[in-house]
């Protein structure tokens, strides 16, 4: 088995769509008609984001991301070669400042931020082999 997906669902996917191409540089790659799926590029596994109504529709029982809530108890990983530079884009585009970019022991340099969502997601440079 291999993780093909990983589906984050949120209130509205066309702004999310928007602030991930914006803090983040992703790009789309495609969005349903209905505005209730998308998936963006990002190499072998692909992000989405789902209208919270499709978990429902799912038979899914969700607890909403909302910032104004604790954070979910997930994050993502967006690895780049500046993450120092990634994270400053990402608060200029909306995103909540978490942790700034700091070396950790094992040499990999890491921050944290917050979505739009509320979601985390960390900016970190490649682990070193």
């Amino acid at each position: 088995m291999k993780l093909g997906y990983t589906i984050i669902y949120v209130a509205d996917v066309p702004a999310t769509v928007r602030f991930y191409e914006e803090a983040f540089g992703l790009e789309r790659r495609f969005i349903h008609e209905s505005n209730l799926y998308a998936e963006m590029q990002t190499g072998e596994t692909v992000l989405a984001f789902a209208g919270e109504s499709m978990a429902e529709m799912n038979g899914l029982a969700i607890r909403p991301n909302r910032k104004s809530e604790l954070a979910a108890g997930y994050e993502i990983a967006l690895v780049t070669d500046d993450p120092r530079a990634a994270y400053d884009t990402a608060l200029a585009a909306g995103a909540a400042a978490i942790t700034a970019p700091a070396e950790k022991p094992w040499g990999q340099i890491v921050g944290y931020v917050r979505d739009l969502n509320g979601c985390l997601v960390e900016i970190c440079s490649p682990v070193a082999d």
